[in-house]
């Protein structure tokens, strides 16, 4: 039995360094994709992971590796890319290009419970979003202490 719970913590500490070093490397890379905020960076992010995990360039090759990531790593390493904290404005930017808005939020909501529009409009310009959504602070919601802005 306790060669079984040795196993078990091993196992644990080995998805624990596997999560840690994937969400590293994609914080580390994730710039280096262009056209930034867009669905082709993404996938040239996929395709560079792939390629870097030994995967052959070929379409099956590269969706037999996507598959393998499985939905639920797919969809937090697509989260971790898309999204950026601004830790001296207290910003969390959530700007994936699938979704209809980027939103704007406080990164630690104790510290500042609301977004102001002119933080917003900070945390778009620092992150270069800000030529990739509607100008228009009209056009802008506030609810419940997040920004939501349309993108163009």
């Amino acid at each position: 039995m306790a060669g079984t719970d040795l196993q078990g913590q091993a196992s644990a500490l080995q998805a624990g360094l596997f999560r840690f070093a994937i969400e590293a490397l994609v914080r580390q890379h994730r710039t280096s994709f262009l056209p930034l905020w867009s669905a082709a960076s993404w996938a040239k992010l996929l395709i560079w992971l792939a390629l870097n995990s030994g995967s052959a360039a070929d379409g099956a090759a590269l969706q037999q590796f996507a598959d393998a990531l499985g939905t639920p790593l797919a969809l937090r390493l697509r989260r971790l890319f898309f999204e950026r904290e601004l830790e001296d404005l207290n910003l969390l930017i959530k700007a994936d290009p699938a979704e209809p808005q980027v939103l704007v939020l406080p990164l630690d909501p104790l510290r500042d419970a609301e977004v102001s529009l002119g933080l917003a409009a900070e945390g778009l310009q620092r992150t270069g979003l800000e030529p990739l959504v509607v100008a228009d602070r009209l056009a802008w919601q506030v609810a419940q202490g997040l920004v939501a802005i349309p993108w163009l």
